[in-house]
Parts: structure tokens; C-alpha cells; sequence
């Protein structure tokens, strides 16, 4: 059997204020059309399907659009289950009916992990759906003290699978989650703090292969059948190195997978530019766009008026400015100093060794104080006048 493992389209994502809605439509129309000429027999996708729980109208649009084509042009199933950032209620409204079109929508918990069985020339194949559930939910909903994070949840989850599970048919688990030493990025939110949100990978060994979603990194998770496929675009610039795709699977007839990564082409990338603004305002270099969206890193070390105004007139699409010499008010070791307790002199050595890179020297010091000291000649020169 041959099917598509997606994951983390998060619909309606904004990236520094600009919404990547058409972005997100560019790059789902090339997918479609990748769906249909790897002759693939299901997709999989693997929650984060909106960015937020009350996603916008256009973003409900495109995904209605997008799995139009996929089970009502193509006849191809979905298989689509919820994370952390979608509202599980709301992504399931209508499963009951879309399964009657072979649109497989799992978002809420219930009694048991629900189960989808297709066939191929071999014979079937499982495809066990554990959609994301918060560990203080689960423990609510069946009374259970046992589960205090999302380790022992996923335990619990793994229990509520079908006895109907025939152990020896291949499976394929679908879930949602953050599993062993995986490579998380800044555009992630955290499921949970201090190292509870971790699931260890041996819980998923037991599958011929695991199609997960969460970490946007496309990356193996401990075995080489246990994947991410990685978010449907950069969205952040923690991402700009990443290499954005989707895994499409042959699996033959004793579950051994084949996991072949193909590659999407942006509308726009997302990249970082780094160097002096001179240097930047040339343009970009060859095989790079100008359209790209720019995280640009300015190593000047004077002052410049409108940054960002001049970056735009060469990248239109400049997002973020780092000025890395202008930290202001923040020590040596990055933590910040409340300003409002220093004095004169040392409020000007902090801001000088920010500003410039170096300590000031007895020189600078002795003229910071003649200055002031004149300064405060001619005040008081003024008030006797």
C-alpha cells in the first residue's frame, strides 16, 4: 500500500503579522497534484490542521477546498486527526457523515482509539488514530489517577485499542505528540513544561509505521518507521534550514515501509540574511528572491535611521530586523538591568558598552564627565540669569 503522510498545516497561521493563506494554498495546490501522480490509496494527516482553535473563514475555506479534491475528484481517503492547536469538537463536527465519503475526521477522545481498516492486494492494513488529548482530560474523563503526563496518557490510549486489532496485520499508528529526543523549533507551542510532554519512542515499536505530527523538523523519532513529516511550510526563522515536504510510504506485505521524502516549493521562502547594510542592499544573490520573506541580522555598529524602511526597498517582504549591537540595557551575561537604580555614569557605561562593544576607558569617562559638567554649567548659568 502506498499513502501520504502529512502533518502541521496549521491553516490561518500568521508570521510576524502577515497571513500565509495563500501561501499555505500555493504550496497545497502543488500536493494535491503530487496525491494524484504518486498514485497514492490515502492520505494521512496528522493533527495541527488549523493554527488555532477559531480558525479564520478563509482558512475553514481552503480546507474544505483542498479535501474536496482529494475524496471527491480523486476518491482517495483521509485520514485526518486533531492536535494541539485545533479545537478537537469543532474538527470533528460531521465525522459521522464524512466517513460515509471516506473522509476519516478523529478529534475527540471517547471510549476507544478509533480504527480504520482498509485493504490492499495483501490484504489489510490498520490504521490506529489517537488524536492529541491533554493528560488533565483524560485523567477527568475516566477518574484515573494514573495519568499525571503525557508518557502515562499515551500508556493509557495504547490500552483503549480495539481487541478487534489483529496484532498480527500491519498497523500504522497516527498520533500526535512530542516523542523522545525529537528536534522541536520556536514555532511550536509547548504541550506541556519541564519534560512531562515527552512520550518515549518504544511505545510506537510495536507499529509497522508511526505518522506523527507536532515538531515541524521533518525527522525520524528514535526508530527509522517512527516519522515526522514536518509542518507544511517555514513558519518561523527557526525554520529557514529546514527542507519542508511530505513522506510518501510503500508499505509491502510484511509492513516493511519504504519512506520516500518529496519536496514542496514555496510561493516564498524563509530565509535569514546576515551582514553589514551596505553589504544587504546589493540584493540577494543568485538562485535567491527578492520576494522571499527575510529575517535580516544588521551587524552595523552605528546608528541607522529606518532599518527596515531601507531593507524593504531591496526585500519587500522584510518580516524582523536584528540589530545585535543594539541590546540596550541588557548585562553581559543577558540579563536585564533595571536602569532606574544606576547613576549617571554607570547608566552611560552600560549604554556604551552596548552600543559600542567595549568597556569605557578612563579617557572616555574623563570626557563624559567634562561634558556634564559643562552641561550643568550652563543650566545653572540660565536659572541665575
Amino acid at each position: 500500500m502506498r499513502f501520504i503522510h502529512t502533518a502541521d498545516w496549521h491553516l490561518g497561521r500568521l508570521m510576524h503579522g502577515v497571513h500565509l493563506t495563500e501561501d499555505q494554498a500555493y504550496v497545497l495546490d502543488q500536493f494535491v497534484l503530487l496525491v494524484k501522480d504518486s498514485q497514492a490509496e490515502l492520505v494521512i494527516v496528522a493533527g495541527d490542521i488549523f493554527d488555532r482553535a477559531v480558525p479564520p473563514t478563509d482558512a475553514v475555506l481552503l480546507l474544505d477546498d483542498v479535501l474536496s479534491r482529494l475524496v471527491l475528484d480523486l476518491s482517495i481517503p483521509v485520514i485526518i486527526i486533531a492536535g494541539n492547536h485545533d479545537s478537537a469538537p469543532r474538527l470533528q463536527f460531521g465525522s459521522k457523515l464524512l466517513a460515509e465519503e471516506r473522509l476519516f475526521v478523529f478529534g475527540e477522545f471517547r471510549d476507544r482509539v478509533p480504527v480504520v481498516r482498509l485493504t490492499d492486494k495483501w490484504g489489510a492494513v490498520q490504521f490506529v488514530a489517537i488524536p492529541y488529548s491533554e493528560p488533565s482530560v483524560l485523567r477527568e474523563c475516566f477518574s484515573s489517577e494514573s495519568i499525571s503526563n503525557h508518557q502515562e496518557a499515551f500508556q493509557f490510549l495504547l490500552g483503549k485499542i480495539p481487541c478487534t486489532v489483529n496484532k498480527q496485520h500491519r498497523m500504522v499508528l497516527i498520533a500526535h505528540a512530542f516523542v523522545g529526543d525529537g528536534i522541536p523549533s520556536e514555532s511550536e507551542r509547548p504541550l506541556s513544561v519541564g519534560g512531562f510532554d515527552r512520550v518515549g519512542a518504544s511505545l510506537f515499536r510495536g507499529a509497522h509505521y508511526a505518522a506523527l505530527g507536532h515538531l515541524h523538523c521533518p525527522q525520524s523519532a528514535g526508530y527509522d518507521h517512527v516519522r515526522y513529516a514536518g509542518s507544511l511550510l517555514k513558519y518561523s526563522f527557526s525554520e529557514s534550514d529546514h527542507v519542508k515536504g511530505i513522506n510518501v510510504v510503500e508499505m509491502n506485505q510484511d509492513g516493511a515501509c519504504k519512506i520516500e521524502k518529496v519536496c514542496l516549493t514555496p510561493r516564498r521562502d524563509v530565509r535569514r540574511i546576515e551582514g553589514l547594510l551596505k553589504d544587504l542592499l546589493k540584493g540577494p544573490q543568485s538562485g535567491e528572491s527578492r520576494e522571499d520573506y527575510i529575517c535580516a541580522v544588521v551587524t552595523d555598529t552605528d546608528p541607522i535611521l529606518d532599518v527596515i524602511g531601507k531593507l524593504r526597498e531591496v526585500y519587500p517582504n522584510v518580516l524582523h530586523v536584528q540589530r545585535p549591537f543594539f541590546d540596550v540595557f541588557r548585562g553581559n551575561h543577558g540579563g536585564r538591568i533595571d536602569h532606574r537604580k544606576l547613576d549617571d555614569i554607570d547608566l552611560f557605561k552600560t549604554f556604551f558598552q552596548q552600543v559600542m562593544g567595549q568597556e569605557l576607558n578612563e579617557e572616555h569617562i574623563a570626557e563624559y564627565q567634562r561634558v556634564i559638567e559643562s552641561l550643568r554649567r550652563s543650566q545653572r548659568e540660565e536659572k541665575a540669569s
